[in-house]
């Protein structure tokens, strides 16, 4: 693997730069940064893969928006939009300098009760939303884990899933309307606050996922469903990930709906222990876990509950369930903790978002298995087994050229794996430049064609996000920075 110093910033071309920067500070001077720390701020995500701008511009209002990107247009400025920077493949890294737009002030949120409706700033905090409708009754199930730094524009983006997947479905599936800017700076409404809408193309969908390549979301209308009455959780352990994920398949064919269904493997079990110093399960000894949530009336969990246990009893070898919330919040910190322990194994984690078929996660964990002993690095994988989205991780230390080298193999072979098993390479952390090289595995060349016209045909300079998705990226080439993010916890 090769390392380089991180980028200055590319920027644009420099027979524009000036008169660019003299328009833009015209225009929104109180709201364009071109001091260092700003810059640096700006230049990164949770890849870690730092590359400066040439400015921030930290818009106030949508209106704003539509100004930076006629400027933008017209001297072909590469811009990236940006939230709070938690996506973990590098989409919101300004890769070719330019302008970084940050939309996180776009913060409104409006809520009808009635129409159980939420209008919302790209900038708005996730977790924000949930607790002001949840204080109404009202609930927005898409729960990514960053959801307390995430702003809901960039989940969008990202088609962000989260745990609550396996009943509630992602984010598209609450996004009604959007509001934004295209590439040349005209305003665009895709849809409406209303729950029917089928007038014209489905451009709503196109841009939800698109990762800022297509046009910049600066509102959106999302859809609300009542606050679940109660909830159940419970822990199971078992005596491998074949009997675990055997209990997966099972408990659908049983007719249990979870709202949550996470799978721990045994090396990810035994990263948590070693981190707390506890026994997950005392008296067994490296298992693997499912973490269980039911939801509810009362009487749909209880008949859940039955069900559930009249399977599970038979199957797994011990077994905890919540008798409070706050012994359900001891059990879900089980899950919280895995993924910072694993650096209690090597410094440098790959946490790679994999989607197989539900039938067929025993299949690829008995690869991952497999890999770990070929590659000679630790693969703990935990993750949404209700719905296949498995998180892989490749755990190697940065400052060794062989750990590297191995893990980017790993990376690779792992990749061509999941497809081959009939799964796709991301299901909710998006291309950006970490999985670009991937994106030949997913497609084939007559499918990327369409994608790269449908990206010509709504931004023809080619200046939303540039090299993100289709330009394949080696992430490998680049020194990533050595930075605390505020959602670090280790």
């Amino acid at each position: 693997m090769k390392t380089k110093k991180s980028k200055k910033g590319a920027k644009p071309k420099s027979i524009n730069v000036a008169k660019a920067m003299k328009a833009l500070r015209k225009r929104l001077g109180d709201r364009v940064a071109e001091d260092d720390n700003s810059r640096f701020n700006a230049s990164l995500d949770n890849l870690r893969l730092s590359v400066l701008p040439h400015a921030v511009i930290q818009v106030q209002a949508a209106d704003e928006v539509a100004v930076v990107l006629k400027l933008a247009n017209k001297y072909g400025v590469p811009l990236t939009c940006r939230g709070a920077g938690t996506s973990a493949t590098g989409s919101a890294v300004p890769i070719h300098g330019g302008w970084v737009l940050d939309l996180s002030a776009l913060n409104r949120i409006e809520i009808n009760p009635v129409a159980r409706i939420a209008t919302v700033g790209a900038g708005v905090v996730t977790a924000d939303l949930q607790a002001q409708v949840e204080a109404l009754g009202l609930f927005f199930p898409p729960d990514p884990s960053s959801k307390k730094y995430s702003t809901l524009g960039g989940n969008i983006a990202c088609n962000a899933g989260g745990m609550r997947c396996v009943k509630y479905g992602v984010t598209r599936d609450y996004v009604l309307g959007l509001e934004g800017v295209l590439a040349d700076g005209s305003p665009f409404q895709f849809g409406l606050p209303l729950k029917k809408y089928v007038s014209g193309l489905n451009l709503r969908d196109l841009l939800i996922g698109s990762e800022g390549t297509l046009g910049v979301i600066t509102a959106a209308n999302l859809k609300l469903i009542p606050k679940p009455e109660k909830r159940w959780t419970g822990m199971f352990a078992f005596k491998s990930e074949a009997a675990a994920l055997k209990a997966v398949v099972g408990l659908f064919q049983a007719g249990v709906n979870p709202s949550i269904l996470e799978f721990l493997d045994r090396q990810s079990v035994g990263c948590a222990e070693r981190y707390t110093g506890k026994k997950i399960f005392e008296g067994q000894p490296r298992s693997s876990i499912l973490l269980i949530e039911l939801d509810g009336c009362s009487v749909e969990v209880r008949e859940q509950r039955k069900r559930l246990l009249e399977y599970m009893l038979e199957v797994a070898a011990a077994y905890r369930e919540a008798r409070s919330e706050l012994q359900a919040e001891k059990l879900w910190q089980v899950r919280r903790t895995c993924s910072q322990s694993m650096f209690s194994i090597a410094d440098t984690k790959l946490n790679e978002d994999v989607v197989v078929p539900i039938e067929k996660q025993a299949e690829l964990i008995r690869y991952t298995l497999a890999l770990k002993k070929e590659i000679g690095l630790a693969t703990p994988t935990f993750g949404h087994a209700g719905d296949g989205n498995l998180h892989v991780h490749i755990m190697y230390n940065r400052a060794s050229q062989s750990d590297a080298e191995k893990a980017q193999a790993g990376i690779e072979k792992l990749m061509q794996k999941v497809v081959d098993l009939g799964g796709v390479i991301t299901g909710e952390h998006g291309i950006g430049l970490a999985k670009s090289p991937f994106m030949a595995m997913q497609h084939t060349a007559p499918e990327i064609a369409v994608m790269r016209s449908v990206k010509q045909a709504l931004d023809p300079l080619g200046i939303l996000n540039p090299g993100k998705i289709f330009d394949p990226f080696e992430v490998w080439d680049h020194e990533l920075v050595d930075v605390t993010l505020p959602w670090d916890h280790r």
